[in-house]
């Protein structure tokens, strides 16, 4: 247990209802005066919880899962540059024969579909683990993969990974030139059109592209191919009047270029693609602080010839075993990424708003650690916004130059929460942040991930980026929040906090949800937007607010509960649909409450689920991935979650939302489809 300012051992007593949501519980029913009591219980069991997980140094880091392939790719990055151990194949191999599904595939998410490629690449790590071709459950991988069209069908990066060995072939891949990196900033297709993400893949890879390296392969992979005496069978060009022809046929002439590319603007391009990864390397050898740039970074390094003692690549790799999660059964998962900066601005959030003092030790510590966190020079951002002085956060322990706007504005809602000793130190930083994300602010009125303005049509279309989202255009849920954030510092009637709000209600969708584009999806998107908007002064009884509340109320699962499944990015029965779970119950309660629904049925049963599916530990159990990387395409289970976002929806239950009606109403016309 962990002692409050009170001498306690984790006692929180709930602080005052905020003077614009008052509580009476003399006057409500005797069924919300039960939820009211459960709803405290659970703010004290949880609490407890969230406190006894806190790092030393002042931060929270829940498990960040997602597929299988992170291992896979690790393990194939180990034979190529051939460093696997018998120990991390073993382990690794553990994990993947954990996630396979009965009919043999692998999915992208908990109860998902079998996914082709991520079936392909967990197949050739279990081979490189001693699997055999006709044990049973790699029997059963190799038929369902050949059903599902073979190696053939699976997505490029796939391909590219089995090329290194030869179980494909260089000339049957998408082209990717290393002069790509000479392209000039306005030029379509320069690296900085693409996403943060995808640029510093890419980029590497252009590197792996150039030099086509194969490494003698272990074993054939014959078993995977529908036909093998034909592995790759043609396919009729798209029409050259289509945009999927003209990108087709570019590729084509690339593949001529790459025979006849000038050996001295090649070389001297591959170079000057290095020093941009070098120069683009963290203190703690990672790149952008996720795996994939890393592991192909690494080996694009290497392929120049810088050995595995080199400081930065002996730096990557050490930053990779880092990403290393081993469980208790033996078994080794790779984290995509780590979450410790998001992880505690919405634990700080959390624990405030559930009633914990401001000046609580562990929120000043955590404050603390925020403030240490913030990113004070440049990084790839200031190519759209050269003339924005930084000053934000990233996502990660270590990635300076990708900060992120949703982080920044997340950081500054916790930091406003808490009574840090060194007021002027806080209140420098939460100016230097919200400023610059007033400058990152895209045309359109509205905010991205990362960059401004980072919405090419162009990236999308090259035949290499099969993979997910290659772009960062504005989403309604970085936008909601920045707007929040925004109310609560004052800016509500600011010009640019208006536009964000005109872009908001318009983006609204017919029937009333917001588009989730970093969580699962219209329950994030409109749990979201709603508390934005309530936040910049919009009314509960505006039009807009509403129709969010009927939709939330329309998709209330019968247990109280709320959930959607990924599968809602591609199929539309699934919009709002799902197994209900914590995280998402509390994004509906979140916009619920901010829109004045605290007495209303759809509350009181939701608060309901919370404290009944609560563990005695004070946590939360939930399999289901709620986080969101690509639509679709790549999905997150943050183990925080669970544990964040239920404990903020009690929370503002019981004591009301600590900043609500800060910001007064918003007066004028507000145009958009949502007025």
């Amino acid at each position: 247990m962990t002692a409050t300012t009170d001498g306690s051992t984790g006692a929180v007593t709930p602080r005052a209802a905020s003077a614009s949501q008052p509580i009476d519980t003399t006057a409500t029913t005797a069924a919300t005066a039960g939820a009211l009591d459960a709803a405290t219980r659970a703010i004290q069991r949880s609490t407890d919880f969230l406190l006894a997980q806190q790092d030393t140094q002042g931060w929270w880091k829940g498990d960040l899962e997602t597929n299988v392939t992170m291992d896979a790719e690790d393990l194939l990055l180990r034979q190529f540059l051939g460093i696997r151990d018998e120990r991390t194949t073993r382990a690794a191999a553990i994990f993947i024969r954990g996630e396979q599904r009965d009919d043999g595939a692998w999915a992208t998410f908990h109860g998902g579909p079998g996914e082709l490629s991520t079936t392909v690449e967990a197949y050739v790590a279990l081979r490189l683990a001693g699997d055999a071709p006709d044990d049973p459950h790699m029997a059963k991988a190799s038929a369902w993969i050949r059903d599902q069209g073979g190696i053939a069908a699976s997505r490029v990066f796939t391909r590219i990974w089995l090329a290194l060995f030869g179980w494909w072939k260089w000339d049957d891949l998408p082209e990717l030139p290393p002069e790509l990196i000479y392209f000039p900033k306005w030029f379509p297709l320069n690296i900085y059109d693409f996403g943060c993400w995808a640029r510093q893949t890419i980029v590497p890879l252009t590197i792996v592209s150039a030099k086509r390296p194969v490494r003698p392969a272990p074993f054939p992979l014959d078993e995977l191919h529908s036909d093998a005496r034909r592995p790759n069978p043609g396919k009729p060009l798209a029409p050259v009047a289509s945009w999927d022809g003209v990108f087709q046929r570019l590729d084509k002439a690339l593949h001529l270029y790459h025979k006849v590319a000038p050996r001295k603007v090649r070389k001297a391009a591959m170079n000057t693609a290095a020093r941009w990864i070098i120069e683009r390397q963290e203190n703690d050898g990672c790149w952008g602080g996720i795996q994939p740039p890393a592991v192909y970074s690494v080996i694009a390094l290497h392929l120049l010839g810088y050995d595995l003692e080199h400081p930065v690549l002996k730096a990557g790799l050490a930053s990779l075993d880092r990403f290393a999660v081993w469980r208790e059964d033996g078994a080794r998962m790779i984290e995509a990424c780590q979450s410790p900066v998001w992880d505690t601005c919405l634990a700080t959030i959390a624990l405030a708003d559930a009633g914990v003092p401001a000046d609580h030790p562990q929120l000043v510590k955590a404050a603390d650690w925020m403030l240490g966190e913030e990113i004070a020079r440049p990084g790839d951002w200031a190519v759209r916004r050269p003339r924005l002085a930084p000053g934000g956060w990233a996502f990660e322990f270590h990635n300076d130059n990708y900060p992120d706007i949703d982080d920044t504005a997340e950081v500054i809602l916790a930091l406003r929460r808490v009574e840090h000793p060194d007021r002027a130190r806080l209140e420098n930083a939460i100016g230097r942040g919200m400023r610059w994300n007033l400058g990152m602010q895209s045309r359109n009125g509205a905010w991205a991930a990362f960059d401004a303005d980072n919405t090419s049509p162009f990236p999308n279309r090259l035949p290499f980026c099969d993979f997910g989202e290659v772009i960062d255009p504005p989403s309604a849920d970085v936008t909601g929040h920045v707007v929040e954030m925004l109310a609560v510092e004052g800016k509500a009637h600011d010009p640019r906090t208006r536009r964000g709000i005109e872009w908001l209600l318009a983006e609204q969708e017919a029937d009333g949800a917001w588009f989730g584009r970093w969580g699962v999806n219209y329950v994030y998107g409109t749990g979201s937007v709603v508390p934005a908007l309530t936040a910049a002064g919009l009314p509960a009884s505006h039009p807009a607010i509403r129709r969010a509340v009927g939709w939330l109320e329309s998709v209330q699962n019968d247990d109280g509960g709320w959930g959607e499944d990924l599968r809602s990015y591609r199929y539309e029965e699934w919009r709002g649909h799902g197994a209900s779970t914590a995280s998402q119950t509390a994004w509906a309660l979140l916009a619920l409450l901010a829109a004045g629904e605290s007495d209303g049925k759809a509350v009181e049963r939701g608060i309901a689920f919370l404290a009944e599916t609560q563990l005695p530990d004070g946590s939360w159990d939930e399999p289901y991935f709620t986080g969101t990387g690509f639509p679709w395409d790549f999905s997150i289970n943050y183990h925080l979650y669970r544990q964040v976002f239920p404990l903020t929806a009690l929370g503002r239950y019981v004591n009301g939302d600590p900043f609500a009606g800060l910001s007064g109403k918003l007066s004028g016309e507000l145009s958009g489809k949502g007025s």
